[in-house]
């Protein structure tokens, strides 16, 4: 490959990760380039990080655990962000109880009702739809856990231990967050 093609598919890997608002897989970005030798778009995929991280300001490319590429923004530009933001994918009532299953997964529908209220049928609706949780499969009475869809989405790992000692790393400090679950 000359420099000028090895060009246009770093292009198509930057225009995959701006795009698709969630972490991206080798095999995503194969469907963005058309290259479909992992070793090849992982190589790609890493020069595009070390090129857009050098120049850009407010946006980082970031491997996540896996071979997962995200483009997101940089934590020290949240504040600004959120003053221009539109309307988000989920109402923040939702994502506290979105965070309440996750701390607390494998969680009853009793439990998730006891602590949120009535008000969980509804969120855990809009959830599900989003396949951010879902039913662990033959489960009486109905258990909650998050998907793997959710894991990619937040940049969190599909181990649920693994997951729930991120969220308390990433949760500011005097927040009471459970400590083993």
């Amino acid at each position: 490959m000359n420099k000028e093609e090895i060009s246009v598919l770093k292009g198509r890997i930057e225009a995959a990760l701006y795009a698709s608002g969630r972490p991206l897989n080798l095999d995503d970005l194969s469907k963005a380039t058309g290259v479909y030798s992992k070793r090849k778009n992982l190589l790609l995929a890493r020069e595009v990080q070390s090129t857009y991280n050098s120049f850009s300001n407010a946006l980082e490319i970031v491997e996540l655990q896996g071979n997962l590429f995200a483009m997101q923004l940089r934590s020290e530009y949240n504040q600004i962000a959120r003053k221009f933001a539109t309307k988000p994918l989920v109402p923040e009532v939702v994502l506290k109880t979105l965070s309440y299953i996750a701390f607390y997964q494998p969680i009853t529908i009793k439990d998730i009702v006891h602590h949120i209220g009535p008000k969980a049928y509804r969120h855990l609706s809009i959830l599900t739809a989003l396949e951010f949780v879902t039913i662990v499969s033959g489960s009486k009475p109905r258990t909650y856990i998050t998907t793997s869809h959710f894991s990619e989405y937040f940049g969190l790992s599909k181990d649920i231990e693994v997951l729930k000692q991120e969220l308390r790393a990433r949760t500011p400090k005097g927040l009471q967050m459970p400590k083993n679950t």
